[in-house]
């Protein structure tokens, strides 16, 4: 019973942090102003905001690791880390 709902709320978790994503990345966003009843609305609107904390938590921890390269970073093909050659 609990790890089913746990599961069922990681998905969603998953959702929201994609939904983040996809707003951050494109500037697209879900048309809550077209949900007619005002308590869903903010409803949404809570789980998009919980997404946004996700995505950016996500960023934080992943950014500080040494084993993500930055895309930033390794713009130039010469900083690129070493683990990541072509194989010819």
């Amino acid at each position: 019973m609990f790890g089913k709902l746990f599961h069922l709320g990681f998905d969603a978790l998953l959702i929201a942090a994609f939904l983040a994503g996809i707003k951050r990345s494109t500037g697209l966003t879900p048309a809550l102003n077209k949900v007619p009843n005002k308590d869903i609305r903010q409803l949404l609107r809570s789980y998009l905001e919980v997404g946004e904390y996700a995505f950016d938590f996500a960023v934080v921890v992943l950014g500080v690791r040494p084993h993500v390269p930055s895309v930033h970073a390794t713009a130039n093909t010469s900083q690129r880390s070493d683990s990541f050659e072509r194989r010819r």
